[in-house]
């Protein structure tokens, strides 16, 4: 629906741009919201696994649901691609969890291009913010949604909502919080710009309220093995962090076996003074696995090995025998 005399439509026609389950789940709620969904914008189609199979993005799967119309650049700046957005002439387009946009592309809808970033900016900019926001054991993050610019993540910040970090909070359930709370936050920021009622504040301007910035660096593999030198609480941050993907690692070494890479998704910090040698295991072979740290131990409470289920430190012993 396009509006006369330059005042914005009361439901802007939207293009939608994501492609994992995050960005599924929003363009779901704006669907069920009744929003107007022009287009969706995904990733190409990807071969995988062993019979390289064709995999389609979660986003493409929602808009396959509801019978949206489906555009799958490989280049972002292709003028056909471009031209088919013109072509759309949505009102408002919205980002989650996609690539970077070129200006010719954010440009195009008249009420803008926003996207929703999982943490309070300017803090934490990057890929991996649910991560590292855990890994680095603050108390808090949240939700932003901001105009995209020319650089990543650093335009005008529309809207913003704070949540708290549990003690015990895992990146698995710090997206779940994020998935609802940045639902609500898009549908608000999206009535906002209709109404003409938000006012774009420069990130600069709200960089002091954090002290130094971080950054949200994707996760690598070699970020994900544990450093036994460090002190129990940041390695359970680590953990914690890192779980349920793509998960915390290190190597064990039972009497004269190979080494084994074992990931740990569930442990507790604990802290107390001893003469154990940093790494040692701690254990009485039945009920509890602990390793120690400078200043305490890592009770290990769920672990993998590799090719296996995840299991119970209870079982995991009863299938090893470590007293050696």
């Amino acid at each position: 629906m396009k509006s006369h005399n330059n005042m914005p439509p009361q439901k802007p026609d939207i293009v939608f741009m994501g492609t994992p389950g995050l960005a599924a789940y929003i363009l779901n709620t704006l669907l069920e919201h009744g929003c107007r969904i022009a287009a969706v914008v995904t990733s190409p189609d990807k071969p995988s696994g062993r019979g390289r199979k064709m995999r389609i993005s979660e986003v493409k799967k929602t808009a396959l649901e509801y019978d949206l119309k489906i555009l799958q650049p490989e280049n972002l700046s292709n003028p056909d691609f471009i031209n088919d957005l013109k072509t759309i002439s949505p009102d408002v387009q919205i980002v989650v969890a996609f690539r970077k946009l070129p200006r010719e592309v954010w440009k195009i809808p008249p009420l803008g291009t926003f996207n929703l970033h999982a943490s309070l900016l300017p803090n934490y900019r990057g890929a991996a913010p649910i991560n590292r926001v855990i890994i680095n054991g603050e108390k808090y993050t949240g939700v932003t949604t901001f105009f995209i610019d020319e650089n990543i993540d650093t335009g005008k910040i529309l809207m913003r909502e704070k949540i708290n970090i549990e003690p015990n909070e895992t990146a698995g359930s710090l997206h779940e919080k994020i998935k609802t709370k940045g639902s609500q936050l898009v549908i608000k920021t999206l009535e906002g710009l209709v109404n003409n009622s938000l006012v774009p504040v420069e990130q600069k301007d709200m960089e002091k309220e954090f002290g130094s910035l971080k950054k949200a660096h994707k996760i690598f593999r070699e970020d994900c093995r544990i450093d036994w030198n460090k002190s129990c609480s940041e390695i359970v941050n680590l953990v914690r962090g890192l779980s349920p993907n793509p998960g915390a690692f290190t190597e064990l070494r039972i009497n004269e076996n190979p080494s084994l890479y074992v990931k740990i998704f569930e442990a507790i910090p604990e802290k107390f003074e001893h003469n154990y040698p940093v790494k040692s295991i701690i254990t009485d072979n039945k009920t509890y696995l602990k390793i120690a740290t400078p200043d305490g131990a890592v009770n290990i409470k769920k672990l993998q090995l590799p090719g296996k289920r995840r299991i119970t430190a209870e079982e995991f012993l009863r299938g090893y025998d470590i007293s050696k």
